[in-house]
């Protein structure tokens, strides 16, 4: 269930002491390509170039560097993005401005170019089609784990993998995600269904609320496998990219639980989404699914505080799990031990609310608050 016509490759070439830092994705032929990229005003110099290079609707390959993000770099780090380009057309043998490239790590350190020019060369040889667990090895940075998906759709196949730990509230979009696939799909449907994705998908997941400088979501598609059913595509699309989301979540820096947050009977999409995003981003409620604390006046907390959004508390109802918190404007009778015990032995925790004032859903994902975050991140750079 790999697409036709890819190859890759995931190394070490010194970035990082030991682990993989450096990937190449390569489809056989030119290929439609789509990508949506952070918001932050503070992007990196992929960032900006790939804006640029996405214009034409056409790539052949993704190159990624982990380690040093190639952020706050000013012209030279413009220059050395682009000379990574002009260095790996030559390799690969095609136009540079088909090669998207990418840089994830410490913010403000220019890319260690020799060693980045010095392992370009002869790197064509050293793709294979079976080498996607390394390539999703070498994008990572404070992960522990490599995130992959694959889907098949009628007798196209599709695969993503994506990098993540910290560093995560993207709204395209530290998080990175490339996607291959051989279905025949022009830029004029891929652009605009990889938006939607990532809307269902990515933009609603978070973890210490910090939007990167460098998210970036890319597809490329091929057409090796022929035509596929768009619609059949795009549910095949939006499923593994949730998935991969989930991986995500489940690995973020110091997380030990997931949280799923789904907030219904919300006036409209946006608003169940705002709420939604309140309670998974709020720290106390983050600590208390951590200490397995059955404290569900966080959760109304984390609600209130979005002051521009209508709101009902008499018509709200929180569940943690399957049982009920909170209803009717008071707090329910409950077995709070029950709920401790979910909180405790649960792996993925699930807090529900209704709001009671229309139709609308949305679920989104974000994990715990540990010790162990604040440790990954007041030693990143030691």
């Amino acid at each position: 269930m790999t697409p036709k016509g890819f190859s890759c490759l995931g190394k070490n070439i010194g970035i990082k002491e030991k682990d993989k830092d450096f990937a190449l994705i390569f489809s056989e032929n030119e290929a439609e390509a789509a990508a949506v990229f952070t918001r932050s005003t503070f992007c990196g110099a992929p960032v900006t170039l790939g804006r640029e290079l996405i214009q034409s609707g056409k790539a052949q390959a993704f190159f990624i560097t982990s380690g040093i993000s190639n952020v706050a770099t000013g012209s030279e780090g413009l220059q050395n993005a682009r000379q990574e380009m002009e260095t790996m057309g030559q390799e690969l043998d095609i136009d540079p401005d088909l090669i998207l490239p990418n840089s994830t790590g410490i913010i403000g350190v220019q890319l260690p170019m020799d060693k980045i020019l010095r392992a370009i060369p002869g790197c064509k040889s050293e793709l294979g089609p079976d080498n996607w667990d390394a390539t999703a090895e070498a994008i990572m940075t404070t992960d522990t784990k490599i995130k992959l998906v694959r889907k098949q759709v009628g007798n196209s196949a599709l695969l993503g993998i994506a990098k993540g730990a910290g560093m995560i509230e993207p709204n395209m979009a530290t998080m990175l995600s490339f996607w291959v696939t051989d279905a025949t799909i022009s830029n004029a449907e891929l652009q605009p269904m990889l938006k939607r994705v990532v809307d269902r998908s990515f933009n609603r997941l978070s973890i210490d609320t910090d939007t990167s400088t460098s998210d970036t979501v890319a597809i490329m598609a091929n057409g090796q496998a022929g035509a596929v059913d768009f619609i059949e595509f795009e549910s095949a699309f939006t499923e593994a990219a949730i998935e991969l989301s989930k991986q995500i979540v489940a690995d973020g820096e110091g997380a030990a639980k997931l949280i799923e947050v789904v907030v219904s009977e919300a006036c409209d999409e946006e608003q169940a989404k705002t709420m939604a995003k309140s309670i998974v981003n709020s720290p106390l409620v983050k600590t208390a699914v951590y200490g397995a604390d059955a404290n569900w006046g966080r959760v109304a907390m984390a609600l209130g505080k979005t002051f521009d959004e209508r709101l009902q508390p008499e018509r709200v109802r929180i569940s943690f799990g399957e049982i009920c918190v909170f209803e009717k404007g008071a707090p329910s009778e409950f077995d709070e031990e029950g709920v401790e015990a979910y909180l405790r032995e649960t792996e993925e925790i699930r807090i529900a609310v209704s709001l009671g004032l229309g139709s609308s859903a949305v679920m989104v994902w974000g994990c715990d608050l540990t010790e162990n975050y604040i440790k990954i991140n007041a030693l990143y750079r030691t």
